[in-house]
């Protein structure tokens, strides 16, 4: 079973009583974590944000009804790299 249903299996029931506004929420607050463990350099931390970013994003897709591999290869796969990141206008310098 693809991850996304597994997650849902599971935890629908209560994604769909917190709502998609809170989960968004709480999305935003695990983005934070991520770029606070980025910034101090902790990878073993970075990792588990890494995931708890995901699940809340699979958490909203299943509220939303939104296939989330689809959604995203549609998006990212099906277009060109230079299509993908043509508004990344400001990347620091390699």
């Amino acid at each position: 079973m693809p991850l996304q249903q597994d997650l849902a299996a599971r935890f629908a029931a209560r994604d769909r009583e917190s709502g998609a506004s809170f989960l968004a929420l709480v999305l935003m607050e695990e983005v934070g974590e991520l770029a606070e463990a980025i910034r101090r350099g902790e990878r073993e931390d970075a990792q588990k944000e890494c995931a708890d970013v995901a699940f809340m994003a699979f958490s909203i897709a299943n509220v939303l009804g939104v296939d989330l591999e689809e959604a995203i290869r549609a998006k990212f796969l099906a277009r060109s790299d230079k299509d993908v990141t043509k508004s990344w206008t400001d990347l620091p310098p390699r």
